[in-house]
């Protein structure tokens, strides 16, 4: 509080002063005692007024302890149980949450982590990926402000996402590791990677690349063999020694019948080998007749056009030529779909020959898009366009039902660019995407998709889509996202496939260390995506004749299960839509893989680089009273005592306000107690 308003408070006193003496001292026939009452209210009630006038303002100083954090994160993977360390990850975490004095000066929060990263609630080791990095930068997120030595509790070995060890480069907290498992090395031969593609083209030959290891000190001979069921088809003899401790072995494989092709690739072991699990691996190649060809033409070079090329190409069943206008027209007859990217009036002859033989065409216009011309040369949409640019973003419309699309964060894109203007659709359409600018619709649909008598056609109003696939890869540290996206898109474009009111979309083959998951459409007669069905998907084991029943849940706009719960084997399904005679059915297959098996022993080096690198120390689990004991004694890990200072001023102290009613309402009380009103 100031000089100036201690002085204010006291002027304030002394007019109230002078005003009590003034209205009860004189003149007035009271009695000494109600003198001294009426005295006393009113300079109270006066001087309160004035001190709200004057409104002087006080500090408050309150002080909290703030313990360092420690979050504790650890490995919930098969591959701790496969090295026989879950009794000791038990053990180190017990000694963790029993630590008084360890419990005293840090605040502990314990997660684990296998593919995904969370909050633990229970150990299992039995998930089939180990993703280090996600659970390492995750935490640094969560506790970027504060200070947080990490514990890791891990055998080190990873199996999805980014290096970890590059991961905590940026990482401001020490890292902790509690290795479970230990150093020695053993004989071991393995397969340590094998390359194929997941579909191949009837009559072709597809390649095959396996990547074989081995640890010991000796040489020996040995066999690589790849078998179809009984028949070998392919086998190569190997030598290893010391020195020459690994080989690159390329060969090709005959795509002689259509459908799932299953394969075992097997380096047969020495006796005295610990670990034979990792010495073969499953694969399977689909064998298709042909392939979905799109033709992309352009006049102009942008950067689009090879982020279009490399998302349709992701999957192997598509291909993509790129064309000029003029070189496209004689190609049309060899694709099921034709993507244009900017027209102008030199496409005029491409769009001639588009109509005559009804191609599906996926157009994508820009700032370079002469819409003069394409209002004029179609019907189904029209754009009063300018000259003048607009960034514009896309919000994903969730009753969209023409295919199942996933929300990737279209509203969080960076804005794409297209000419300003009304733009009308002039046919039936669903709107994908619309358009926003800061948040707020435009009426204008930045992506739409719709059929005419058969012929199917899509819209997308909007330059710039690179960097939607660059900003998902730096969400995600992959492209998957938006490439499926657009693999969708591309999927529905280029067939002209009757629609069913029950679409079932799912993969032949899956891999069990990889998300297993089937999704289906329901419409109702309308051809509207209906969100109140109840579908069923009944899973049948052709090799064990069981049969199990799971619900499939509403997702966006479609509906999707998981099937990861499954063992290995050939499988029947069929999707059912309650009270309703509809169903679609199919069959897959779930390969067993498990890469958590592969593992001999802990990656001690990674580790303890990575405790050296940000300033922290390694530990076996063995030595998890070490650790806590240096986690104790660190003084980089100290309690912080914070001040709150908060100024409060007088008028938002509302008891003053009562005080004030209350002394004038004794006032008028006792005045009217003695017959004075």
């Amino acid at each position: 509080m100031t000089a100036e308003t201690i002085l204010y408070i006291v002027i304030a006193a002394v007019i109230a002063l002078a005003a009590a003496i003034f209205m009860y001292g004189y003149r007035v026939s009271y009695s000494k005692s109600l003198k001294w009452i009426f005295g006393i209210l009113r300079f109270l009630t006066i001087f309160l007024i004035l001190l709200l006038l004057i409104n002087p303002k006080f500090r408050s100083e309150t002080y909290t302890v703030v313990k360092p954090k420690l979050p504790v994160l650890i490995d919930n993977s098969s591959s701790i149980s496969q090295l026989d360390q879950s009794a000791n990850a038990s053990e180190v975490l017990t000694l963790f949450q029993e630590n008084d004095a360890l419990n005293d000066k840090f605040d502990i929060s314990y997660y684990r982590f296998g593919s995904d990263f969370t909050t633990l609630d229970s150990l299992s080791f039995s998930e089939r990926n180990t993703n280090i990095s996600k659970a390492l930068t995750g935490v640094d997120r969560l506790f970027r402000n504060d200070i947080a030595p990490i514990v890791l509790i891990t055998d080190g070995n990873q199996t999805i996402g980014n290096d970890y060890e590059f991961s905590v480069a940026t990482t401001k907290s020490p890292v902790f590791p509690i290795v479970l498992g230990d150093s020695i090395t053993y004989t071991d031969l393995k397969i340590e990677q094998l390359n194929t593609n997941r579909y191949a083209f009837l009559k072709n030959d597809f390649p095959v690349e396996a990547i074989l290891v081995y640890n010991g000190n000796s040489t020996f001979n040995t066999q690589f063999i790849v078998s179809q069921g009984t028949a070998v088809v392919y086998r190569e003899n190997v030598t290893f020694s010391q020195t020459d401790n690994s080989k690159i072995i390329s060969f090709t494989l005959p795509a002689s019948s259509v459908g799932l092709q299953k394969y075992t690739a097997q380096i047969i072991p020495q006796e005295e080998e610990r670990n034979k699990v990792n010495n073969s691996k499953r694969f399977a190649v689909e064998v298709i007749d042909q392939s979905t060809n799109v033709l992309l033409v352009s006049r102009i070079i942008h950067p689009d056009l090879g982020a279009l090329q490399k998302s349709i190409t992701t999957n192997e069943q598509r291909k993509v030529t790129v064309k000029k206008p003029e070189a496209a027209v004689s190609l049309l007859n060899d694709h099921q779909l034709v993507v244009i990217y900017q027209p102008d009036r030199s496409f005029a002859s491409l769009y001639q020959e588009l109509e005559r033989l009804q191609k599906n065409v996926w157009v994508i216009t820009g700032m370079q898009t002469d819409w003069n011309f394409l209002n004029s040369v179609q019907n189904n949409y029209n754009k009063e366009a300018s000259s003048e640019a607009e960034d514009v973003s896309g919000m994903l419309q969730s009753n969209y039902g023409t295919f199942a699309v996933e929300d990737i964060g279209f509203d969080s894109f960076r804005p794409l660019t297209t000419s300003f203007g009304l733009l009308e659709m002039s046919v039936p359409h669903e709107t994908l995407l619309e358009q926003t600018i800061n948040g707020f619709t435009t009426g204008n649909p930045m992506l739409a998709t719709f059929e005419i008598n058969g012929r199917r056609g899509a819209l997308w109003d909007g330059e710039g889509s690179w960097k939607w696939r660059a900003e998902t890869y730096l969400a995600t540290s992959e492209f998957q996202a938006f490439d499926q996206f657009v693999g969708k898109l591309v999927q529905y474009l280029a067939s002209n496939k009757r629609r069913s009111r029950l679409e079932v979309s799912g993969e032949t083959f899956y891999y069990n260390n990889n998300p297993i998951r089937i999704t289906a459409q329901y419409f109702d007669k309308n051809f509207v995506f209906d969100p109140r069905a109840a579908l069923t998907i009944t899973v049948l084991n052709t090799e064990t004749d069981a049969r199990v029943t799971f619900p499939m849940l509403l997702r966006n706009n479609f509906y999707e299960v998981d099937l990861n719960s499954l063992p290995a084997g050939e499988y029947q399904y069929t999707v059912l839509v309650k009270d309703e005679a509809m169903s679609r059915s199919g069959t897959f297959t779930i390969l067993d893989f498990n890469v958590e098996q592969q593992f001999l022993n802990a990656d001690v080096t990674k580790l303890r680089r990575v405790a050296t690198n940000t300033k922290g120390s390694g530990f076996y689990a063995s030595e998890t009273e070490k650790l806590i004991a240096n986690l104790l004694a660190d003084d980089r890990f100290q309690s912080i005592q914070k001040s709150e200072l908060k100024v409060v001023p007088l008028i938002d102290w509302k008891y003053l306000l009562g005080l004030i009613v209350l002394l004038l309402a004794s006032e008028w009380f006792i005045r009217k107690y003695n017959g004075l009103i």
